[in-house]
């Protein structure tokens, strides 16, 4: 089978930061065994797949490793891929179906944002081995659907973690948010995000991870806009707007390959 295929950085204005994304295009239908082998090939966090459903378009996403159920820079990179092709005029609205339900991208400027569900996290009981894993006591502890929440006291101890991964991966979850207060004016938290399990040691910027930050954050810092700065190696930025059981994130996103995939 043939497909488009394209790579993006996401969550940055410049090449080679952010999170980058594969984001395919088959000639015909594909099955899941397939875009997996695609995912495993290419061998970034995750690999966006997009198959044209009438005025929708349906979005999956895998790991080198799993299908995921949600992931924003993914989705970011697979959004600009429409607009930057031109299947999608610039002012259009896109609707996706995904395993999280109908999602949308608008762009505006050099902006593209995404309306995603709000993923708050419920305060959990402490998880035996996570401060050894991280190296650091967690001030809080929390999980959603899909990943722990970890409060340290700052954002240093966020910044420089060098956490124990073979220990990460044996804890039971899709992955692991690490976040604290920003020390920085122009960001309102830092964070770094884990998923060993899902053979993603650390994900550089990660869109639903932010489905958790930006409720946890907005509670405790009594806003509804905010701006977040994941600080892993290659870093980004992610802008998130409350609105009600919904997170608008927002963010740019830079094209650095396209071709074909041959088999």
């Amino acid at each position: 089978m043939h497909a488009e295929l394209h790579l993006v950085d996401a969550f940055t204005q410049a090449p080679f930061r952010g999170n980058t994304a594969g984001v395919c295009i088959p000639d015909g239908p594909a099955d899941a065994a397939w875009m997996q082998q695609v995912a495993s090939e290419l061998k970034h966090s995750e690999t966006a797949f997009l198959f044209r459903e009438q005025e929708k378009w349906n979005l999956r996403w895998f790991t080198p490793e799993k299908e995921v159920e949600l992931c924003g820079h993914a989705t970011l990179a697979a959004a600009s891929v429409l607009y930057e092709t031109g299947r999608v005029p610039a002012g259009a609205v896109i609707s996706f179906t995904t395993l999280s339900g109908p999602l949308t991208a608008g762009k505006d400027g050099d902006w593209i944002s995404m309306d995603f569900p709000a993923e708050p996290p419920a305060t959990s009981m402490p998880v035996p081995g996570l401060g050894r894993a991280l190296g650091v006591e967690p001030l809080y502890t929390g999980r959603n659907r899909f990943d722990i929440l970890v409060e340290l006291p700052l954002a240093d101890d966020v910044c420089s973690l060098e956490p124990d991964m073979e220990a990460l991966s044996a804890i039971r979850t899709r992955g692991i948010i690490v976040t604290a207060a920003s020390d920085l004016p122009h960001f309102d938290f830092v964070s770094r995000f884990f998923a060993p399990a899902f053979g993603v040691p650390e994900d550089p910027v990660t869109g639903s991870a932010h489905c958790c930050l930006a409720p946890y954050w907005g509670e405790k810092l009594k806003k509804t806009e905010m701006t977040g700065f994941q600080c892993s190696a290659r870093g980004g930025s992610v802008r998130v707007k409350l609105e009600g059981d919904r997170v608008i994130l927002a963010g740019h996103a830079v094209h650095v390959l396209s071709g074909k995939l041959l088999v």
